[in-house]
């Protein structure tokens, strides 16, 4: 335990060891820092999730908080293993990323001190087993990230979309302070075994309980319609950032509900459909908007919310079986959600990162300023389509396997003699079905036009070599782990089943993870002769046209040979069909300049789509907060001696509630 302590401390100390080395040389010390400590957590959890090691740390600290514990089981010591290796990949990728920013005023020194602070937060989250402690932790994995998130303040919509995160996580961690002090009150104790009985003795107690840390949890995660946040920050941070907060942070939300589950031990109907609910309303809205969006990085970001929608779906059929007693149910509901954990961090860095080789080089996300960079990018659009394969849940990668597990527990499902759950399961294997279609169109609609067709821009034409190697190494790493899942994923079992079993905890666990491990043999076979094949095809073809000329001609085009850019699909006429058929469900503003001649000069036709929730939910109640504060106004008048006054106040208060403690 001392090793990961170490470890923790030396990710940290790598932050602040950054402010004494040169601009060029911060990155790398940072990455030595980060590479050493993550590398003595991840040896710690490793042995953890294998071999079923405990370790446990505990020491004691002043009121209110009293004993800390650090504990590793099965749970944490997966979340830590993934922090350390997506962790180091995307401080590895954000060295070379931030070379275009260094010695132009960026901060970069602060920029590694908060990296620090946040993955020191980050990486001690999911073994802290004190309510007060792992508040504080939380809070500096916010406020470090809201930092993180601020890295371009020049830019006026960054400060924005920071201030927006910030305040919602400070919304976030309301939900987290009432919940815990709720169970603090009944137990006695900050530490999440007491918590235990407390969910077990009182049902309407324990079920209000979780839907208020859900709710918590919920924000951070991005869960519908806790999510106005994700779509604002992804944008405005830097690529590896973005990488980094979706592929890693927002599933600290799902550890916390996760963590919240184990600890209530006997789980009640109710909490397990309104979290297969949650998931299912999740995962649909969050395609819907992403299939519509036409900057990058914000297509990503729903479909972040799209893919936490379809973990916490996985989820939520898990928790169904355990209560129907299926324990097949159970075991692959549980096992397709914790491996899409895995899986969606892997392919949503591999995109990110592959969208900050493209901003790096053509200086813009907008899809219809993009086209043609596969010729001028070969290998990061490479990379970047088997990222966009992964994520529409392609066979032979790793996304197939994870939403094929989901699929076929709800299939199982059927067995159940209960109509309710069988009518539940039908509706979300269509909601899952429907979710899958979107995401192909979604992600074709992205690399169809941003990566193929003609250039669109004058920025892209200037594209003319691909990123260097130091930047497509982390991609690389990325993309050898999707092909790996995907054509093996019976290894995977063997991995995720000390953790599944924390959760189901049945007699027939192992006939359920035999007939799974048999299934995932079946899907490898077939994956691995499929790949063979079309290698093999491809073999032949490359010796068959070895010493032959290839001519290329145009393809038909009617008799046009006059066709440019503008006569290309653009984002939103790509959609545009699937739009009008949902339009009760988007708010559409377009923005017409008609041609009025017969040989215009000029005329546009732009569309913007906005979040449905946050037009008619969530302005509304920030517009109500904002007229309430403005009455308030006068508080901050400028004064000097009034502030020195508000402070002699709160020091008497705090004097006054000491002595009364006392």
């Amino acid at each position: 335990m001392y090793f990961f302590l170490i470890g923790v401390c030396l990710i940290l100390a790598g932050g602040f060891a950054s402010i004494f080395a040169r601009e060029e040389r911060k990155g790398l010390l940072f990455l030595l820092f980060f590479s050493t400590g993550s590398f003595l957590a991840l040896v710690i959890s490793l042995d953890s999730l294998f071999f079923s090691t405990f370790y446990c740390f505990s020491f004691n600290l002043p009121f209110p908080a009293g004993q800390v514990k650090l504990l590793f089981d099965p749970l944490s010591a997966f979340f830590i293993s993934m922090i350390a290796v997506m962790g180091f990949l995307g401080v590895f990728y954000g060295n070379s990323y931030l070379k275009s920013y260094l010695n132009k005023d960026y901060g970069i020194t602060s920029h590694y001190i908060f990296l620090g602070v946040f993955f020191s937060a980050l990486i001690l989250l999911p073994v802290i087993r004190n309510a007060f402690f792992f508040l504080i932790a939380w809070e500096f994995m916010s406020l470090s990230s809201f930092f993180l998130v601020l890295f371009d303040r020049k830019k006026k919509e960054v400060i924005s979309a920071a201030i927006n995160y910030l305040v919602t996580m400070h919304i976030s961690v309301i939900f987290l302070i009432l919940g815990f002090s709720i169970l603090s009150f009944f137990s006695g104790s900050y530490d999440f075994s007491s918590f235990h009985n407390i969910f077990n003795n009182n049902r309407f107690l324990a079920d209000a309980v979780f839907v208020i840390l859900f709710i918590g949890f919920g924000f951070k995660a991005g869960l519908v319609p806790l999510h106005f946040w994700l779509p604002k920050a992804h944008p405005a941070a830097p690529s590896h950032i973005s990488g980094l907060m979706s592929g890693l942070m927002i599933k600290i939300g799902i550890y916390g509900i996760l963590r919240m589950l184990l600890i209530m031990g006997n789980l009640h109907i109710e909490i397990a459909y309104f979290v297969l609910a949650i998931g299912i309303i999740t995962m649909l809205y969050g395609i819907l908007n992403a299939s519509v969006q036409n900057d990058i990085k914000k297509l990503l970001a729903y479909s972040s919310i799209e893919n936490i929608g379809i973990i916490t779906c996985g989820i939520g059929v898990g928790l169904l079986g355990i209560v129907y007693n299926n324990t097949l149910v159970a075991f692959l509901g549980f096992f397709g959600g914790l491996l899409h954990i895995l899986n969606h961090s892997i392919f949503k860095e591999l995109l990110f990162f592959g969208t900050g080789s493209v901003y790096t080089k053509a200086h813009t996300l907008n899809i219809d300023e993009l086209g043609s960079l596969t010729k001028r990018m070969p290998t990061t659009s490479i990379l970047f389509f088997t990222g966009v394969l992964a994520i529409s849940g392609m066979p032979l990668l790793n996304g197939f396997i994870s939403e094929f597990l989901i699929y076929m527990a709800l299939l199982s499902g059927f067995k159940i003699h209960d109509l309710n759950i069988v009518i539940v399961f039908m509706i979300s294997l269509a909601s899952m079905a429907l979710t899958g279609t979107m995401a192909l169109m979604c992600f074709t609609k992205l690399f169809g036009i941003a990566f193929q067709g003609m250039p669109r821009s004058e920025k892209v034409k200037e594209v003319t070599t691909d990123v260097g190697m130091w930047m497509l190494l982390p991609k690389i790493a990325l993309a050898a782990f999707i092909i790996i899942i995907g054509l093996l994923p019976n290894v995977m079992l063997l991995v995720f089943e000390p953790l599944i079993k924390s959760f189901v905890r049945a007699e027939n666990f192992s006939q359920a993870s035999f007939f799974t491990f048999n299934l995932l043999n079946i899907v490898s076979l077939v994956s691995i002769i499929f790949l063979s094949l079309i290698i093999i095809i491809l073999a032949i073809r490359s010796f068959l046209l070895k010493n032959k000329k290839i001519s290329l001609y145009k393809t038909w085009d009617c008799g046009y040979q006059a066709g440019n850019q503008k006569m290309q699909y653009t984002s939103y006429s790509f959609v545009g069909p699937f739009v009008e058929m949902f339009s009760n469900l988007f708010t559409k503003k377009e923005n017409l300049n008609s041609p009025k001649t017969l040989f215009p000069s000029k005329g546009h036709f732009r569309v913007n789509i906005d979040d449905l929730l946050e037009v008619y939910f969530t302005e509304p109640i920030i517009n109500g907060i904002k007229k309430i504060l403005a009455k308030f106004i006068w508080i901050q008048n400028g004064s000097t001696q009034i502030y020195i006054l508000y402070g002699f106040i709160f020091l008497i208060l705090a004097i006054i509630g000491l002595f009364i403690y006392s």
